[in-house]
């Protein structure tokens, strides 16, 4: 995809050179601005690059999600955390993943159906991204925060059913909020 942006930019810069040449008239320059995640692209974050994730993140918090880490196996807080509520991002608190999405898939991480704020197969309106990955040695599908771009595990074809997939989530990289029951006292 960026080597299409590039051509389409070159294509129009060298249009752009050719047409004021031949005629005087200014031509306004045109600015394409990739939406990526890849290295040397422009990232979806909202943070700045003053953001110090390492006064905000502990060492191993910091190491997954913005180095592209993974945890031990079996070693995650939430592997086995059956709690109902919601998980957010470590990094900027936005809500990813619903503990009735969750499941034991015996893999030793977090697995999850969906991502919160998915639709059947539209994730338009989730806080997660997926990018091609080749980090594991074959190639796989890494999962973002769609809102910091924070490395948050892997997704796998080998779920269950409705989706047929196994979101594995580093512990590390989640914050979990239980559910509050907003019910009225009796007394009012």
């Amino acid at each position: 995809m960026s080597r299409f942006i590039a051509r389409v930019s070159h294509v129009i810069s060298q249009r752009a050179t050719a047409k004021s040449v031949l005629l005087p008239k200014r031509i306004p320059v045109v600015c394409i601005c990739p939406v990526s995640t890849s290295q040397g692209l422009k990232s979806l974050t909202r943070y700045n690059k003053t953001t110090d994730w390492h006064k905000k993140l502990s060492p191993e918090q910091f190491v997954v999600t913005r180095e592209k880490g993974t945890e031990e196996p079996f070693s995650g807080v939430y592997l086995n955390h059956s709690e109902v509520g919601m998980y957010h991002c470590v990094c900027c608190n936005v809500p990813l993943f619903s503990s009735e999405a969750k499941y034991d898939s015996g893999t030793g991480w977090p697995s999850f159906k969906e991502a919160h704020g998915t639709w059947g197969r539209d994730e338009s309106h989730a806080s997660v991204i997926r990018r091609p990955d080749n980090s594991l040695g074959s190639t796989g599908t890494e999962v973002l925060c769609k809102n910091c771009d924070a490395h948050l595990g892997h997704v796998f074809e080998d779920g269950p059913d409705p989706t047929g997939e196994r979101f594995s989530i580093n512990s590390v990289a989640l914050d979990f909020h239980p559910r509050e029951d907003k019910k009225p006292d009796k007394d009012e």
